[in-house]
């Protein structure tokens, strides 16, 4: 569940802030409401509530020091607040936009031995998702921020994050009309079908319209129910940015109610971590679906290739933000919970995660870590929260 976490590129969602005082409303997981709300106000304010909770815990554990500290001496004189994009000034957003053109002006690590396509050392972060993607999914470490549920409410091109603005990561791509709906099939079980968006074509403005994806695609979905590969996603294979933003889909998976409900009812982490990704069957994608087919095009549709979409940190940053409140409601119980195996639906079998297995990123960099040393945000290597 924490594969993603180590990624180094997602420590530039964090922005060294002044550690803010705690929250003085709703201090403890005994005030969690009991159900999320139907009513989409309503269930953002539920969802604040549960992050200022999960904010207070961790803020709490740092003075106390009641979690031991293995490793990077995390305290709130060095704690990092990750907030969301909407938060940050233009010189902000401007610098990390910046900091994402930069990795992909300088080389790659990855040797073209193994990733021939890999030019960049964006790539190399591409290139090892593409590598471990059946290792990461519905596996027990698929488990950084993007409000989908603002997106929800406002709509995809309003958010500043994709509003095509010099200070967005770009907006829609160009109009392709009559494209169709899209199908995601998974074996035997019932298709489910998605409506396409109001895009598709290459990304025409912002920041990252000039953008190339160089990897893929490996199981691209694509409207009119095709899917494109290639023979080796890990050859070279440059082409633009597309995107073809959905508001019908994120206001279906991905809003406030969802992700609330997805916090409060699921108890235990199986249950936690299989709605949120969509119980294969079910007919749903989760929020994790919810976020990737939302921002659609290519490779946003490609469940190997996605993080060559930039935006697809800021998706993460998300799932890693309601893992951290989901955690920090019940940590005695939850700070370490593990569940799945290290294969896809365990397909083929696979011996169970462990706190003991190692989660190696390849070339995108960073050591090698067991899991035990990924599962919070203000132990091991980590120093962050979320408001």
């Amino acid at each position: 569940m924490v594969a993603l976490k180590a990624l180094a590129f997602g420590l530039f969602l964090s922005r060294v802030l002044a550690v803010p005082t705690p929250v003085e409303s709703s201090t403890s997981p005994s005030d969690t409401p009991p159900t999320a709300s139907p009513s989409t106000p309503e269930a953002q304010a539920q969802l604040e509530q549960l992050s200022s909770i999960a904010y207070n815990v961790s803020r709490s554990n740092l003075e106390t020091g009641s979690q031991t500290k293995r490793s990077g001496g995390c305290s709130l004189s060095n704690l990092r607040v990750r907030r969301e994009w909407s938060t940050f000034t233009a010189r902000q957003r401007k610098s990390y936009i910046d900091a994402v053109l930069c990795l992909q002006s300088l080389p790659a690590r990855t040797p073209s031995s193994i990733a021939a396509g890999a030019k960049t050392r964006y790539d190399d972060f591409v290139a090892v998702h593409i590598q471990q993607t059946l290792t990461i999914h519905y596996t027990g470490h698929i488990v950084r921020y993007w409000d989908w549920p603002l997106s929800a409410v406002i709509g995809l091109e309003n958010h500043p994050l994709f509003d095509g603005s010099d200070t967005s990561m770009s907006g829609n791509g160009e109009p392709i009309p009559n494209k169709g709906d899209i199908f995601l099939h998974l074996g035997d079980l019932p298709s489910i079908r998605l409506p396409s968006g109001t895009g598709g074509g290459c990304v025409t403005s912002g920041p990252f319209k000039n953008f190339k994806v160089n990897l893929g695609p490996a199981a691209l979905v694509l409207p009119g129910d095709r899917t494109e590969a290639v023979a080796n996603p890990l050859d070279y294979n440059p082409r633009c940015l597309k995107r073809d933003l959905t508001d019908a889909i994120v206001r279906k998976f991905a809003n406030a109610t969802a992700v609330v409900d997805l916090i409060l009812r699921r108890k235990t982490i199986e249950s936690f971590q299989m709605n949120m990704q969509g119980i294969p069957g079910s007919g749903s994608i989760g929020v994790h679906g919810g976020g990737h087919y939302a921002m659609g095009g290519d490779p946003g549709r490609d469940v190997f290739v996605s993080p060559g979409d930039p935006a697809f940190f800021f998706h993460h940053a998300m799932i890693d933000r309601v893992w951290w409140i989901w955690q920090n409601l019940d940590l005695k119980n939850r700070q370490n919970a593990i569940h799945g195996t290290g294969t896809f639906l365990n397909d083929p079998p696979s011996p169970d995660t462990t706190l003991d297995t190692m989660v190696d990123l390849g070339y995108a960099g960073g050591p090698t870590l067991p899991m035990r040393d990924l599962m919070s945000t203000i132990n091991g290597p980590f120093c962050y929260v979320y408001l």
